[in-house]
C-alpha cells in the first residue's frame, strides 16, 4: 500500500477496520487463520494501492467491510474472509486462479473464480445475462459461500450508494430489489433482506421512504412507553417459572410498512404490526418446542390474542429453515402488537440463515434448505430450459409465502401460497403431473385448477391419455411445474416437427422430386413461413394438405404469378399529440432523440424519471417507482439513460389519474367536479364513480402542469366534506 497517498486519518481508519475484522472473527480464528488473513490483506493492500471509491474513500474500505459483513452478519469463517478480500483480484487482473491456489488453497481459488464469473449480471447481451444468472445459481448449489459473499458485497455497495450518480443508484437499487433481496430472503438472511429492501426504496421511492422514517421518529416515544407497559408482567411470570430469556423490541422495516400501506390501503397509524416484541429463550434443543408454547400460553393469559394471526413455524418450519411462533395480541391502550417467540438457535437461524443452518445441522430433522438446494440442482440439470425460462421460473421460488398440504398417507408437502392441484401433482413426480386430470381434496372431487389451502389432504387422479398443454402454464405457480410443462410441450413439438418432416420427405421422394431441400424452401416461401419447422408442423397436424404439394411444385411459375398479394389500402393514422422537446433533458451525450412519456405510469413534471431505450419507439420516459421499473432496470440496465426535467416545462400539460374514496353523499360528485374544474381550472379527461354500501370510489384522469399542481389538487380534494382519501395512482388500472 502506498501509505504516502493516504492521509493520517485514513491510514488509522484502515488499521482500525482491519483490527475490527479480526476481533469480530476471533471466536473461530486460530493463529494459522490470522496468518492467512494477514497474507490476503497484505496482497490486496499492495494491489489496490491508493485506489479510491466514488465517494473518495480508500477502496480497501470496501474489501474489509465486505469481509466484516460475512463474519458479523452472516456468520462465515476464515475462508470467506480471505475470499472477500480477494474477490475482485481475478477480475482486475491482479491474480489468476492458479496463483491464488498456490498462495492459499484450491477452495479459495474456486470461490474467487466463481465470484468473478457472477460479477456482472447485467451485460448488454440479455442472453448472456441469463446465462450469468444461471451460473450464479449453479454456484449456490455447488458452494453457497459464493452467493453469501456476493450478497455481502451487494449490501456494502448499497450502503455506499449515496455517492454514486442517480442512474447508477436506480440501476443498483432495482437489481437489489429484483434479485439480491429475494435471494437473501430465500436463504433465510432476513436482516440482510430487510436492509437491502429499505436501501433500494430510499432511491426508488424516496418521498415515501422519508415520510415513513419521519412517522417512525415521531412515534418513538409512544412505542417505548408501550413496551415499558407491555413487558413487565410477562417478564415477571417468565422469571417465576424459571425461564432463561431475553426480551427485545424490533421495528418493522420501512419497506415492509410501505408494502402493507399499499396492499391494505390503510394509513400508517392503522398498520397492526409496525413493531414487534421478540422473546428469545435459552432452551436446550429437546425442550425448545414445548418452551415456546408455554411462553405463548403465558402471553395469551395476560393479553387477548387474535386467533387469525397465529403463525406456527415451530411445528412446521419454513423451507428456508425459519422457525418461530408468532401471535398478535391486544396490549396496553388497546393497541395491537406482534409477539415472536423463539429459541436462541432459532433466532440465530432467522438472523444468519444458511450459515447458521449448517452450524446446527442435525439438531432438527427439518431439512428445508437442503431440500431446496436439491431442487436447484435438479433444475440446473434440466438442460432443455431456455435462458429466459431459467431466470423467470427460478425467481418464482425466491419470494413466496407457503402453505402445508398432505398426501393421503399423511406426508407433508410445502407449496407456495396460490398453488393448485396441478402444482401438487408435479411436486409429487413429473410423470404424475404430466398425466394429472384432476384430484380429490379432503375427499371431494376437484379440477386441476383448484387452489389449495393450508391443511388440505390431496389425492391426484391420473390418466395415461393426458398430456401437458399450453394453457396449463396459466394454472401452475411453482417453477418446477412450469419448467416441466414447457419441457414436455417442447418435446411434443419436436416429435411433431420430425414426424411432419418425415412425411414430407417421403412424399417428395415418391414423386421423384430432384431437389427435396429446394422444394421445401419453395413451399416455405409460398406459405410465408419463418422456418421449415413451421411447415413440418403444419403437415404433421393436417393444417396443410400434403396432396396439394405436388400441384404447387409442378407449376411454380404460375403460383409465383398468382401469389402476388395486393397491398392493403393505406389508412391514415390520427396524428399523435406532439411532445415538445423543451421540457425534458435526455442523457447529455445523446442529441435529437425522440422520446415519449410512458403510459404505464404517466410521469409528470417534477417526478423522478429515467429514460428507457426501446427497440421501435425511441426512448420511453418512466417514473422511478413505475411498476415496470424493477424489471426494466434489473434485466435491461444497459438500455437506461438519464433524464431530468427542465425548468421551462411549466407551460406543458401531463395526464395522471387520481383515485378518490369517501362517504357517499348527495351532491358530492358535483362538489368534486367544481373544485377540479372551476376552482383550480384543471382539465378532466375522464371520470368514473361507483358506490357500494354507502362508500364511493372514483377515478379521474386530469391534465396538470407538475407535481406541485398535483399536490395542491389532492390537498383541496381532501378538504371536501365526505372525501376520506385522494391519491395519485402509481399506474393505470
Amino acid at each position: 500500500m502506498n501509505q504516502l497517498e493516504f492521509t493520517e486519518k485514513e491510514r488509522k481508519a484502515i488499521v482500525t477496520r482491519y483490527r475490527g475484522l479480526l476481533r469480530a472473527a476471533k471466536v473461530t480464528l486460530s493463529p494459522a487463520d490470522i496468518k492467512v488473513i494477514r497474507k490476503a490483506f497484505s496482497l490486496v493492500s499492495k494491489f489496490y494501492g491508493s485506489s479510491r471509491k466514488g465517494s473518495g474513500e480508500p477502496y480497501i474500505y470496501h474489501l474489509i467491510d465486505v469481509a466484516r459483513i460475512c463474519v458479523d452478519e452472516i456468520g462465515l469463517g476464515t475462508t470467506a474472509v480471505v475470499c472477500s478480500l480477494l474477490h475482485e483480484t481475478i477480475e482486475l487482473g491482479f491474480l489468476n486462479a492458479i496463483e491464488i491456489e498456490k498462495e492459499f488453497d484450491k477452495t479459495v481459488a474456486e470461490i474467487v473464480e466463481n465470484l468473478t464469473k457472477i460479477s456482472s449480471l447485467d451485460p448488454k447481451d440479455h442472453k448472456t445475462q441469463s446465462e450469468n444468472f444461471r451460473q450464479l445459481i449453479f454456484t449456490l448449489a455447488k458452494d453457497a459461500r459464493v452467493i453469501l459473499i456476493k450478497l455481502a458485497d451487494r449490501l456494502e455497495v448499497m450502503r455506499s450508494l449515496s455517492y454514486e450518480p442517480s442512474d447508477a443508484q436506480l440501476k443498483r437499487s432495482w437489481e437489489t430489489f429484483y434479485l439480491y433481496a429475494p435471494l437473501a430472503h430465500r436463504l433465510g438472511l432476513y436482516r440482510l433482506k430487510s436492509e437491502m429492501e429499505d436501501l433500494s426504496m430510499k432511491y426508488t421511492n424516496n418521498d415515501e421512504y422519508k415520510e415513513i422514517i419521519k412517522k417512525l421518529k415521531n412515534t418513538t416515544t409512544k412505542r417505548n412507553r408501550f413496551i415499558r407497559e407491555f413487558i413487565p408482567p410477562i417478564e415477571d411470570e417468565l422469571k417465576r417459572r424459571g425461564f432463561d430469556f431475553e426480551i427485545k423490541g424490533r421495528t418493522k422495516s420501512i419497506f415492509s410498512i410501505w408494502k402493507k400501506l399499499q396492499q391494505k390501503g390503510v394509513e400508517f397509524e392503522d398498520v397492526m404490526d409496525v413493531f414487534a416484541i421478540r422473546i428469545i429463550l435459552n432452551s436446550p434443543p429437546e425442550k425448545e418446542k414445548s418452551d415456546c408454547w408455554q411462553v405463548y400460553s403465558i402471553i395469551t393469559d395476560w393479553y387477548t390474542p387474535n386467533p387469525e394471526r397465529l403463525r406456527d413455524w415451530v411445528s412446521v418450519p419454513k423451507s428456508n429453515g425459519y422457525e418461530s411462533l408468532h401471535t398478535t395480541v391486544v396490549g396496553p391502550e388497546k393497541k395491537w402488537v406482534e409477539v415472536q417467540i423463539r429459541s436462541r438457535r432459532m433466532d440465530e437461524i432467522a438472523e444468519k440463515g444458511l450459515a447458521a443452518h449448517w452450524k446446527y445441522k442435525g439438531v432438527r430433522q427439518e431439512q428445508g434448505i437442503d431440500d431446496w438446494l436439491a431442487q436447484i440442482r435438479d433444475f440446473i440439470e434440466n438442460t432443455e430450459a431456455t435462458h429466459e425460462d431459467f431466470v423467470d421460473t427460478f425467481k418464482l421460488n425466491l419470494y413466496n409465502k407457503e402453505i402445508f398440504v398432505f398426501t393421503p398417507k399423511g406426508d407433508l408437502r410445502k407449496l407456495p401460497a396460490g398453488a393448485t392441484v396441478l402444482d401438487f401433482a408435479f411436486d409429487i413426480h413429473s410423470q404424475i403431473g404430466s398425466q394429472c386430470v384432476g384430484g380429490k381434496v379432503n375427499n371431494k372431487n376437484v379440477s386441476i385448477k383448484h387452489t389449495l389451502q393450508n391443511g388440505d389432504v390431496v389425492e391426484i387422479i391420473t390418466s395415461k391419455n393426458q398430456k401437458p398443454k399450453n394453457d396449463w402454464l396459466s394454472i401452475v405457480t411453482t417453477s418446477k411445474a412450469k419448467s416441466k410443462i414447457k419441457q414436455s410441450i417442447r418435446e411434443e413439438e419436436f416429435k411433431l416437427v420430425m414426424h411432419g418432416r418425415e412425411l414430407l420427405l417421403r412424399r417428395l421422394k415418391n414423386w421423384k422430386m430432384p431437389d427435396a431441400e429446394e422444394s421445401i424452401r419453395f413451399l416455405q416461401k409460398h406459405l410465408k413461413l419463418k422456418s421449415s419447422s413451421e411447415l413440418y408442423e403444419m403437415v404433421a397436424s393436417g393444417k396443410f394438405d400434403i396432396t396439394q404439394v405436388k400441384a404447387l411444385l409442378s407449376q411454380p411459375e404460375k403460383v409465383a404469378a398468382d401469389d402476388k398479394i395486393p397491398e392493403p389500402p393505406k389508412v391514415s393514422q390520427p396524428a399523435q399529440e406532439p411532445i415538445s422537446d423543451d421540457f425534458l433533458v435526455i442523457d447529455e451525450r445523446l442529441v435529437n432523440i425522440d422520446f415519449k412519456l410512458s403510459k404505464c405510469c404517466n410521469p409528470i413534471f417534477g417526478d423522478d424519471v429515467f429514460g428507457f431505450v426501446t427497440i421501435n419507439e425511441g426512448i420511453k420516459i418512466h417514473r422511478t417507482n413505475c411498476p415496470n421499473a424493477a424489471q426494466l432496470l434489473a434485466k435491461y440496465g444497459y438500455r437506461v439513460v438519464n433524464a431530468k426535467w427542465k425548468e421551462s416545462a411549466t407551460s406543458s400539460s401531463f395526464q395522471t389519474t387520481i383515485k378518490i374514496t369517501g362517504i357517499d353523499e348527495l351532491g358530492l360528485v358535483n362538489r368534486i367536479s367544481e373544485v377540479i374544474s372551476r376552482d383550480l381550472k384543471v382539465n378532466m379527461r375522464s371520470v368514473s364513480f361507483s358506490s357500494s354500501n354507502g362508500v364511493f370510489e372514483g377515478k379521474i384522469q386530469v391534465l396538470i402542469s407538475d407535481t406541485k399542481h398535483l399536490d395542491m389538487l389532492l390537498h383541496r380534494l381532501m378538504r371536501i366534506k365526505g372525501v376520506q382519501k385522494a391519491v395519485r395512482l402509481n399506474h393505470e388500472e
